[in-house]
């Protein structure tokens, strides 16, 4: 269960089909305060979002609708284990196993006719054989039909329970009423076993769908050794507190999110990020809980745990993923609310028009039955919940994760990228490159330099301040500091007012560059570096010129190259200089260049650039808080894990690793599972377009109707684990 002040996630048990689903979302719309509802027939769980001022323990109340709707809702405290899945699927097992064993001896004579052996069973022995196969195997049907007509819904146990109940009361009516040999005891006994079968196979693929959401759950430790003194005490994880310690063996999973403060080693950190190689990890190194420690031990102060965990974090993220119902999916749910009884009514004038036609009202009937167990809602209710568990699943596995199924939608469709540079397309660590004094007292003005950089959090600042330790400068005590996004830093030393910060913002100021200011700033920018220049306000001078080179990542040419073969344009949006811009845009060649953008203005950017391509969907890869708005205000935003929260928390892809090649993998994944659903949507509404009017025709014997139902969903989720192929 999860649970905050405006939504709630519980399990829905009884759901057979897409008409289901359609049943109990209408009855959570109905309950007050109920703003958007989302239910998983694969997942079997329901998400209920509520307007912001109904609190949440007031929620627990939408439990009733849905058992009022014929379903059962109840909160799970726990996901359940891959044990309670294996059980469930084996008992589903045992009944497949005990239908088939009931109708074998019925059928078998049919399969015997052909080679000259005409042996059949007496009536007696045909309807025992069938009553528990009917009542007994198939009692699930008929309780879930049952609840089904109750809250005057139809759903594929209708179907199921109508067919076989026609057939099994026709063979009655001719076994007791005519004394007729004309008996269909063989053809309830086999739909009803080969649709338990189908439920059986769908079952299996569906827990494959969720293997790699699994695989992640199952990542947590359940234990943790808590240092406690000189011993070493197992807790249960969730007794772990922030800022506890705890030892961490050679080959053991990391328990929390913390920092190393004892120890070398090499961590594992595949299931979390996709990156194959081991990390080193030493003395205040970041660790996250999950990740797979090496040969040596490590000592790690927890920083978070539980529910704050990036692997708690990364599971969440894929369950939303996956609880939320793509956009293609709202057609399939306006064919499943009317399909069942649309069904029931071409199955009576079935019957009506064979038995007014023919007046062999026996065969109308059998013909009626064909078009009953023929319907299957199931496929339709499958074909996108199982792509997109596989998609997201095989996201996860690369790096990528995709906040919901709406932005996989909108990812595939992506014409133009636009990337932050700083920290997306390069390292993000620029390096101080070129110094240029203007006066007699050089150390006085590194040291005035040093003393604004040293109070400022900007990479270039930290640039600085690393090669400051080279020149065994000390920082002066600066006051009055400000930091003025986008342009610069300022602050008093000693009494005297000093900026430092863009040759555009000096400009704006109104201090006028000297022909050897201009002339080196031009060459320097010209060369691609970033510029800060060191100016006295009272005096309007420039005392110091320094150049930044900012080196593009090794993994970036191979992205633009990418995202290029697929015919995406992509956009370079930076608040750099022109000539450091330039040199990027140009060195990955990137078909358009935004220079010298303030933070502020990066959202205004994109919106500029949705007005030029009404009709493109636009992406926005970025990685600092700067990047937000942009981020919010693109159809698609991209946020690197290695930037900041804010980043992350706005966009609708998270990539794992700071590596501009995961944005064609993303793009890929959504392409490959839009593919998927297309195809799985195609097949089934093909599937019944095609099959209920040849069932109506009278081409369909109702076993073969029933067998072509029951493996009908097993193609559609088999389809999309295809998926799991897939290879960047």
């Amino acid at each position: 269960m999860n649970v905050d002040d405006s939504s709630i996630s519980f399990k829905v048990k009884g759901m057979s089909c897409a008409s289901c689903v359609g049943r109990v979302e209408k009855a959570l719309q109905n309950v007050d305060g109920v703003k958007e509802v989302s239910v998983n027939l694969v997942t079997e769980t329901a998400k209920v979002e509520f307007d912001h001022e109904i609190k949440s323990e007031d929620q627990t109340h939408v439990l009733q609708a849905v058992d009022k709707a014929g379903y059962r809702g109840f909160l799970d405290e726990d996901t359940e284990t891959s044990e309670e899945s294996d059980g469930e699927l084996k008992k589903e097992g045992r009944f497949v196993l005990a239908g088939a064993l009931f109708s074998i001896p019925l059928v078998l004579p049919m399969f015997l006719h052909p080679l000259g052996v005409n042996w059949s069973l007496n009536g007696w022995l045909q309807m025992a054989l069938t009553l528990p196969v009917q009542f007994g195997v198939g009692a699930p049907f008929f309780k879930g039909a049952w609840k089904a007509l109750k809250a005057r819904a139809g759903n594929m146990d209708v179907l199921v329970a109508l067919g076989t109940l026609a057939a099994f009361g026709l063979s009655l009516y001719n076994f007791f009423g005519r004394g007729s040999a004309e008996l269909y005891f063989e053809s309830a006994a086999v739909i009803i076993t080969l649709v338990r079968l189908g439920k059986f196979l769908e079952l299996r693929a569906k827990k494959q769908t969720t293997s790699a959401l699994q695989a992640l759950r199952d990542l947590r430790p359940k234990v943790a050794r808590w240092i406690k003194g000189t011993r070493y005490v197992e807790i249960p994880i969730s007794e772990v507190k922030e800022g506890d310690l705890v030892l961490v063996k050679p080959g053991e999973s990391i328990p929390v999110d913390g920092v190393v403060v004892e120890g070398t080693s090499q961590v594992d950190e595949s299931m979390l990020t996709g990156e194959s190689l081991p990390v080193s990890k030493e003395k205040d190194s970041v660790v996250t809980g999950g990740s797979l420690n090496g040969e040596g031990a490590l000592t790690v102060r927890a920083v978070a745990v539980g529910k704050d965990s990036v692997l708690s974090k990364i599971i969440y993220a894929v369950e939303e993923a996956q609880a939320k119902k793509a956009p293609i999916q709202k057609l399939v749910d306006r064919v499943s609310e009317i399909f069942v009884p649309v069904v029931v009514l071409i199955a009576i004038f079935t019957a009506i028009a064979w038995g007014l036609w023919t007046g062999d009202w026996e065969s109308a009937l059998v013909h009626s039955i064909s078009v009953l167990v023929i319907a299957c809602p199931c496929a339709l209710g499958l074909a996108t919940p199982t792509s997109v568990m596989v998609g997201t699943g095989v996201g996860a596995r690369e790096g990528v994760l995709i906040k919901n199924s709406e932005v996989l939608e909108q990812l595939q469709s992506v014409q133009v990228v636009i990337f932050d540079k700083t920290g997306t397309l390069t390292e993000g660590h620029p390096q101080l490159s070129q110094i240029k004094i203007f006066g007699e007292n050089e150390k006085e003005i590194l040291e005035i330099s040093t003393s604004l950089q040293a109070q400022s959090e900007h990479p270039l600042a930290k640039a600085f301040t690393e090669r400051a330790e080279e020149w065994k400068v000390s920082p002066r005590n600066a006051e009055e500091f400000q930091v003025i996004p986008g342009k610069g830093l300022r602050g008093n030393v000693e009494g005297e007012t000093f900026v430092l910060g863009t040759r555009k913002w000096i400009q704006e100021m109104g201090i006028s560059l000297s022909s050897e200011v201009e002339s080196l700033s031009q060459k320097w920018m010209m060369e691609g570096q970033s510029l800060s220049l060191l100016v006295q306000v009272s005096q309007k001078k420039v005392l110091g010129i320094f150049g930044f080179a900012d080196p593009i990542k090794k993994d970036s040419k191979n992205a633009l190259e990418s995202l290029k073969a697929m015919g995406i344009r992509t956009v370079l949006l930076s608040g750099d200089n022109q000539g450091a811009a330039q040199r990027v845009a140009q060195e990955l060649k990137m078909d358009e260049v935004f220079a010298e953008v303030l933070p502020t203005e990066k959202s205004d950017k994109v919106h500029e650039l949705k007005e030029k391509n009404p009709n493109a969907v636009i992406a926005m890869v970025g990685d600092g808080i700067n990047d937000a708005p942009a981020l919010a205000a693109a159809d698609v935003g991209m946020a690197m894990s290695t930037g900041t929260d804010v980043a992350i928390n706005t966009a609708g892809v998270t990539l794992m690793r700071g590596q501009p090649s995961l944005v064609p993998i993303a793009i890929d994944i959504s392409k490959a599972t839009y593919r998927k659903i297309q195809q799985n949507l195609f097949w089934a509404f093909i599937y019944n377009v095609i099959g209920i009017p040849l069932a109506a025709l009278g081409y369909l014997n109702p076993m073969f109707a029933g067998a072509a139902m029951a493996f009908s969903s097993v193609s559609v989720v088999a389809n999309s684990l295809m998926l799991k192929r897939w290879k960047s």
